[in-house]
């Protein structure tokens, strides 16, 4: 079949009505060749409204929820090459009623007027009808009825019931209900009595109000106390019933009856004025300026009615201030009448608008003051590094806040790797004013990274630093800094060791930092130069077979980088190696002292350049079964030619031999010389000691202490004794097992015995207690304290001397 214009087999009547909130669907369906395009358009010209939807091939238009809006004509175009063709047809909308405003339930007084209207939407639109219990209602003398609008006057008894408004088109009626009550009673305030007590202050105005339901309205009228109330200047009668009373005085104060009346009867209610004291903030807060840190009152002080409670509240910039935390600045004083703040530590933060307010069950009254606190400046802000050089940086800042302070001063502070924190720098101009935001700092160390920070201050204290700024290096420069402590000398024959203390990092000035070492034998005019490349390096070593031990060197030492040579240090004189000692000293001894001590003596080496310089001694001891790791090894310095050594094995072969030694070594060793250490000192301490005292003499005995084999013969004893309170020991030696001591007794006495050997001291015995003089008998009875060790012996012969002394006293 060939191509053919479109022919539209399916359209939509020329008239269709539609109802609001429906959905209505146009139908377009046309056959041709080509397939038909399918196009919608309204035929008033507006657009098609956004919620239209179309089938797959546009043959089907639907609008949903139709509303008043989309009531036209509308046109369906099918079109291909051939030619095309049009569908019409209009769209009719219609709504049934719908309420916008509907009767309510309406109470009315006797003699009232009622006016009620119902109104409704629709199309076409509604008309309206009324009914009263089910019964049309007619127009009459009373009634009038319009459309919507129902209006009765001069309402009775009789008009009670309940009423329909109906508004009705062709599609659909519809009802709205409503109850009307026509009243007719007495007074009565059985809801709305008088107050029964009315509280104003001096000086206030009140309104005591008069509500009785009464239908028709009441007519009011006023008592106080037993005469009628008249209106005045300050007195009025309010067209709802309500007495205003304005400008109260004391005198206003009693008991006040509203009077109700109407054609059915009279009713009263009765109420008291009470009439209080103003109350009035007598010492308000005052504004203060103030330093941070510290402490200070806002007075807030009223009179008031004493029978009134009055409440303190304060303010801080329009918040509540919660004076029930647990840790705060605020802190309300004071008593009754007294609501002062105190501020404690106040703060920065604590600048702003404080208002007291005082609260009574009548009036609120408040009070306000501003508060500046004055503290130290803020951090400065956006501190930078304009420019740096080797050993200048120019710095910008910001200031920050001056705290209600001005800024007076600022200090600039710079940080390193090398510093130990902040520290204060030079600057040009030297004094920072408090309008200053640009300086150069001076006197940097050269290749060094710095941080720099800004501190401002005021007349009340220094404050918070700004943040650094960014890490920068200064610029490399030649090394002005030489090493320091020029030393050396010592090291093996043929060489000369030079020392120094190393330059630190901060001093280095650049990259390729290292040492100039100089020196020349002392009466040369010709330098020798070398370079030392390690940064840590602090000795040099330069050797060559022509120098002679112990020569004197002219030295110097210097620095470089990469920038170049830097300064050179003073000239110091320097000595080369030398050989070791090359004789042994002569005339070895040794003797014991003691079992754990003995002496070692040699006679001292004459020596020259040729034999080696003796700087002092070395003395070597072992035994026979001592490893080469085991050789105890003590030096001397000097010309000292005995060493005594301690720390030995009792009974116990020990060998020694000497040494000289000098910078460059030791020497040969003399031939080994040995002695055997004593025994060991007695190991038993004195037993069983007794003691007597007369005035001042104490008699002391003691048991004499038996050696073992492996022991040094006991020689002799020593007793020690001190006073209770001193340190100082006296020592008294005696070769019996008995000694008399005249000692002042002002005081207790410690005393010890020990064995005297050989081998040296031997064990104390344990230390006994000599009490005072007054501490003993009025009749000087002998005092005995045995040892731990007495024996019934020692016991017996104890209690003999102290009954014959007794008996010789008595006689």
């Amino acid at each position: 079949m060939g191509e053919y214009e479109p022919k539209i087999e399916v359209r939509f009547p020329e008239t269709i009505q539609a109802a609001k909130d429906s959905s209505v669907k146009l139908e377009c369906f046309a056959l041709g060749n080509p397939v038909p395009d399918i196009s919608w358009r309204r035929l008033d010209g507006n657009l098609l409204p956004g919620k239209v939807k179309y089938s797959k091939s546009k043959a089907i238009l639907e609008i949903p929820n139709f509303q008043q809006e989309d009531e036209g004509g509308y046109e369906c175009t099918a079109g291909n090459l051939r030619g095309k063709n049009i569908a019409k047809g209009h769209l009719i909308f219609y709504a049934p009623p719908e309420w916008e405003q509907k009767i309510q339930n309406t109470y009315l007084s006797i003699y009232d007027s009622l006016f009620w209207e119902c109104k409704a939407s629709g199309k076409p639109n509604p008309c309206y009808t009324w009914l009263k219990n089910g019964e049309h209602l007619n127009p009459e003398e009373r009634i009038q009825i319009e459309n919507g609008t129902l209006i009765i006057t001069m309402l009775n008894v009789s008009d009670s019931g309940v009423y329909q408004c109906a508004a009705e088109n062709k599609y659909q009626t519809i009802y709205a209900n409503a109850e009307l009550k026509v009243l007719a009673s007495a007074p009565n305030f059985f809801r709305n009595p008088i107050k029964k007590i009315s509280v104003v202050q001096v000086g206030g105005d009140i309104a005591i109000e008069c509500k009785p339901s009464a239908f028709p309205r009441a007519t009011i009228s006023w008592k106080r106390e037993t005469e009628s109330l008249r209106q005045s200047q300050r007195v009025f009668l309010m067209e709802d019933g309500s007495l205003k009373i304005y400008n109260v005085s004391r005198s206003d104060a009693g008991s006040y009856t509203c009077i109700a009346t109407n054609q059915f009867g009279v009713a009263k209610s009765t109420g008291s004025l009470v009439v209080k004291e103003r109350t009035v903030i007598i010492v308000p807060p005052s504004k203060m300026d103030v330093t941070v840190g510290e402490s200070i009152v806002l007075p807030c002080q009223v009179s008031h009615d004493p029978s009134m409670e009055v409440v303190f509240v304060w303010s801080f910039n329009g918040d509540i201030i919660d004076l029930k935390k647990g840790v705060s600045h605020f802190e309300r004083i004071g008593g009754e009448s007294v609501g002062d703040l105190m501020i404690r530590n106040i703060q920065l933060n604590h600048s702003g608008k404080y208002m007291c307010i005082v609260q009574t069950t009548l009036e609120i009254l408040s009070a306000v003051a501003d508060i500046i606190v004055r503290g130290p400046p803020g951090p400065p802000k956006d501190v930078k590094v304009e420019h740096i050089s080797s050993t200048t940086s120019q710095l910008s800042w910001r200031p920050g806040p001056d705290n209600n302070s001005p800024i007076q001063i600022f200090t600039i502070q710079t940080r390193t790797p090398f510093s130990l924190g902040w520290q204060a720098v030079s600057t040009v101009p030297e004094i920072l004013n408090g309008k200053t935001y640009n300086a150069t700092v001076v006197g940097l160390s050269p290749w060094v990274e710095y941080e720099f920070r800004v501190v401002a201050g005021n007349s009340i204290g220094i404050g918070e630093p700004s943040k650094p700024s960014e890490l920068l290096r200064t610029k490399a420069s030649v090394p002005v800094v030489p090493p320091t402590n020029i030393n050396g000398g010592g090291g093996s024959r043929s060489e000369l060791i030079v020392t120094w203390e190393s330059i630190p990092e901060e001093l280095q000035n650049g990259e390729g930092f290292g040492y100039i070492v100089m020196f020349r034998p002392v009466g040369s005019t010709t330098w020798t130069k070398e370079r030392v490349v390690s940064v840590e390096s602090s000795k040099y070593i330069y050797r060559n077979e022509s120098i002679i031990p112990l020569s004197p060197f002219e030295v110097k030492v210097g620095v470089y980088n990469n920038i170049g040579e830097g300064s050179l240090s003073t000239v110091s004189i320097v000595y080369s190696g030398e050989d070791e000692p090359q004789l042994a000293p002569r005339g070895t001894s040794v003797q014991s002292v003691s079992a754990s001590e003995m002496e070692v003596s040699w006679n001292a080496i004459d020596w020259n350049r040729n034999t080696g310089r003796v700087l002092g001694y070395e003395v070597l001891y072992w035994t026979d079964d001592s490893k080469e790791s085991m050789i105890g090894k003590i030096r001397v310095s000097g010309n000292v030619t005995t060493k005594n050594i301690t720390g030995l094995k009792a009974n116990t072969v020990y060998f020694a031999s000497v040494r000289a030694y000098n910078t460059a070594g030791t020497g040969p060793s003399s031939a080994p010389v040995n002695v055997t250490t004593k025994k060991s000192p007695p190991s038993q301490p004195p037993a069983n000691i007794a003691w007597k005292l007369t005035n001042s003499k104490l008699c002391l005995n003691w048991e004499h202490v038996k050696t073992m084999e492996n022991e040094s013969e006991v020689l002799g004893y020593k007793i020690l004794y001190r006073q209770n309170r001193q340190s100082q020991t006296h020592i008294l030696e005696t070769n019996n097992t008995s000694a008399e001591l005249l000692v002042p007794f002002e005081e207790d006495y410690l005393i010890e015995i020990r064995t005297v050997s050989d081998g040296g001291d031997g064990s104390s015995s344990e230390e006994i207690r000599i009490p005072k003089m007054s501490s003993l008998s009025s009749r000087g009875i002998h005092v005995l304290e045995p040892s731990s060790h007495f024996h019934f012996l020692s016991i017996a012969i104890v209690i003999f001397t102290v009954l014959l002394s007794i008996h010789l006293y008595a006689e």
